[in-house]
């Protein structure tokens, strides 16, 4: 086993014991990968926090979008950490098995537009289009606010720009799956 660049954290830190604390908190009482390389960073690792916490916790966005988006871009961007934290997620949040083998094809002519509601196809469409393009067609623009609504749009932008963020955090990092999937 190679050692790494920059170490993961220890699980057991302590310190900044507040910080450590809110994300423990939020995490269900332990850390990943993912935390354990913020934490690197206090002021990065509290904004993190606190911004992917809304996201994940407080959106009026139906937590299967969120999670359809963040599962294709994760594809999208070869990040496997961020697919195999959010494909349980997607899942228990309404998604099938086949959903998320369908996920795998996003951007691919391949694509399963059968297995997946029209607003979830235009989702998959809007993650396609702001991970690989950064623009977005107007006609998709249209029919996700015909869809969804202001709120709903505007939020589920943010979680592709964020989850953009934090798939090109973990690959530039070479942040890597824990030694057991999540709860």
């Amino acid at each position: 086993m190679t050692e790494r660049l920059i170490p993961y954290q220890p699980m057991d830190l302590a310190e900044p014991a507040e910080l450590v604390a809110a994300i423990r908190q939020r995490r269900g009482g332990q850390f990943i990968n993912l935390d354990r390389m913020l934490l690197h960073s206090v002021p990065i690792s509290e904004g993190w926090n606190h911004f992917i916490g809304e996201i994940r916790n407080n959106l009026s966005l139906d937590p299967k979008l969120r999670e359809l988006t963040m599962c294709g871009v994760a594809v999208l961007n070869g990040a496997e950490y961020e697919f195999f934290h959010h494909a349980p997620a997607f899942k228990k949040a309404g998604g099938s098995e086949e959903q998320v083998q369908g996920l795998r094809l996003i951007g691919q002519p391949n694509f399963p537009k059968g297995l997946f509601s029209a607003v979830e196809h235009d989702a998959a469409d809007l993650t396609f289009q702001m991970t690989r393009n950064i623009k977005v067609d107007p006609d998709l623009r249209k029919r996700l606010q015909a869809s969804l609504g202001s709120t709903d749009i505007v939020e589920l932008v943010t979680v592709i720009a964020a989850y953009n963020m934090v798939s090109r955090f973990l690959m530039a990092l070479d942040v890597n799956p824990e030694d057991h999937p999540p709860a």
